[in-house]
């Protein structure tokens, strides 16, 4: 039965290679065709949002894995489809290495050391795909299922998850098909993309007819009905008596930790708060804008207290250290609460810390050195916390890309009714980097129902509501304030009911389906 199934399995790779192009007779060629490929998915992706270039690159894919021969040739061409995509998508990250001035030939290796890691997963889709040897449609179901389930693991594995550029994402720049993320969160959208975009691949293979293309037109035509039927309902309430100003120095990483700058930096920061206007209730500055230990500094404190109104707050993030033994000293990435005394009424630590950013994993055998301003690793606070703020309605803040995790923004036994994301993407400079950061934040807030205030230091700050309209914002590479109020929370909605659990037991069901599928063969 076996040695029959794999000579259907050649026969159908024999068939599916004379329909592609002479050019890609060799593995090689299709390999690098797949890195190609990756790479061009990028573009449908923040800030282009190219969505439609989803469609000629999983066609591309998936006729070049029916026509694979083993597991191996199909592991090959995912993991070569991933380094074009994580190349091209996080090349960014290289120019972290200029900023912080470590080795900047090192950069590029790190990019490919990083994208190579990434791809694995795209690898491991593929191959779980050709294992169940599924054919024409059916393929389409199985490969979307293997890729969600492999994005569900790369955000939630390997050092502590990496959420970065999952493909539902390429549908940021349509707030109705959006809204499927407040049923099925971000890894529904990607599911529901990948199916689509290599569906039409059974064309090709002459397999079922039009019936599967037709039904993925209706599936898509169907979340973007129902994401428009929902979007006039809302409305555009604001949480009355709370006006927030947001704060975006725009100061380069070069200049950020210079000690003689430190002074100049927070300098800068109050002249902005300062600015003439209305009268904000709460004052919010980005990550790590105060370069100071703030519990040792009372008169720096007494200096923001003096900043916002009576009965105001300054929220600001800072470094927080304290000495354990002797010189050592444990340090954390922090948010703290200021009132108008200048007393710390709240603190909050990062949880979610960046590899080789914020700490070194395997320190004890690779002494290197992290990306981040000095020696130390930064220590991880206790998790998703709410934080109960004067007058505010319960928040829950996140620091850097503690934001881009699905599921993982709030605490489930005490509710927030809004997300506070302040962070730092001066290290990236101009790039898609801060672009991509924006958005996929953004999506957060249509997932969990409650607004979203965004605070960068150099970009893109803004404040997006429960529906995932940016109701403000201040781009990229800009010095300014925004001046705005919160938004009303909407409610929790279905995902935050159920999270991953329907996608994961789908996943579970249709790779189960498939396998028994392959046992008849």
């Amino acid at each position: 039965m076996a040695a029959k199934a794999n000579r259907s399995r050649v026969a159908v790779a024999r068939r599916m290679e004379t329909k592609l192009p002479r050019a890609l007779a060799g593995l090689w060629q299709r390999w690098l065709a797949a890195a190609l490929l990756g790479s061009v998915a990028c573009l449908a992706l923040p800030p282009f949002a190219m969505a439609a270039l989803m469609l000629p690159t999983f066609v591309g894919l998936s006729l070049m894995l029916a026509a694979c021969r083993g597991p191996a040739g199909a592991f090959a061409l995912g993991w070569s489809f991933g380094l074009g995509h994580f190349v091209a998508g996080l090349y960014w990250v290289g120019t972290a290495f200029s900023v912080a001035g470590v080795a900047p030939p090192a950069a590029p290796f790190a990019v490919l050391g990083l994208a190579a890691a990434n791809a694995l997963f795209p690898g491991i889709a593929l191959l779980a795909t050709y294992l169940a040897r599924a054919r024409g449609a059916l393929a389409a179901v199985v490969l979307a299922t293997s890729w969600t389930a492999a994005e569900w693991l790369r955000a939630n594995l390997v050092l502590g998850g990496f959420a970065w550029n999952l493909l539902g994402y390429v549908w940021v720049d349509s707030l109705a098909m959006l809204q499927t993320a407040a049923v099925f969160g971000v890894y529904g959208l990607s599911w529901l993309t990948v199916l689509a975009a290599a569906t039409p691949a059974a064309l090709v293979s002459e397999q079922h007819g039009w019936r599967p293309l037709v039904l993925c037109c209706g599936l898509l035509a169907a979340a973007a009905l129902a994401g428009t039927v929902r979007l006039p309902d809302a409305d555009s309430a604001v949480v009355e008596g709370i006006s927030l100003r947001l704060i975006q120095a725009n100061i380069t990483q070069y200049h950020k930790w210079q000690p003689e700058r430190r002074a100049d930096n927070l300098r800068q920061h109050l002249t902005l708060t300062a600015t003439p206007g209305a009268t904000p209730s709460v004052v919010i500055w980005p990550e790590t804008a105060t370069p100071y230990f703030l519990a040792d500094e009372p008169k720096i404190r007494e200096r923001l207290g003096a900043a916002v109104a009576p009965g105001g707050l300054l929220i600001t993030g800072a470094v927080r250290g304290e000495k354990v033994s002797g010189d050592h000293m444990q340090i954390w990435n922090s948010l703290h609460a200021i009132d108008d005394h200048g007393d710390l009424v709240a603190t909050y630590d990062k949880f979610h810390l960046v590899p080789f950013g914020e700490y070194m994993p395997l320190r004890n055998i690779f002494d290197l050195v992290k990306l981040s301003h000095g020696e130390t690793d930064f220590s991880r606070g206790p998790g998703p916390v709410s934080l109960l703020l004067g007058r505010l309605p319960p928040v829950s803040p996140l620091i850097c890309y503690e934001a881009i995790f699905p599921g993982n923004v709030r605490s489930e036994d005490d509710p927030p009714a809004w997300l506070l994301n302040l962070t730092n993407d001066a290290w990236y400079g101009i790039s898609t980097g801060p672009y991509q950061h924006f958005q996929q934040a953004r999506v957060r807030a249509i997932e969990e129902g409650i607004p979203l205030v965004r605070v960068a230091n150099t970009g893109v700050s803004g404040v997006v509501d429960s529906l995932g309209r940016v109701v403000a914002s201040l781009g990229l590479g800009e010095t300014g304030v925004i001046d705005a109020p919160l938004p009303v929370a909407r409610g929790d909605t279905l995902y935050v009911f159920w999270r991953d659990w329907p996608l994961l037991v789908l996943c579970l069901f249709v790779l189960m389906q498939a396998r028994r599928k392959r046992g008849e063969a």
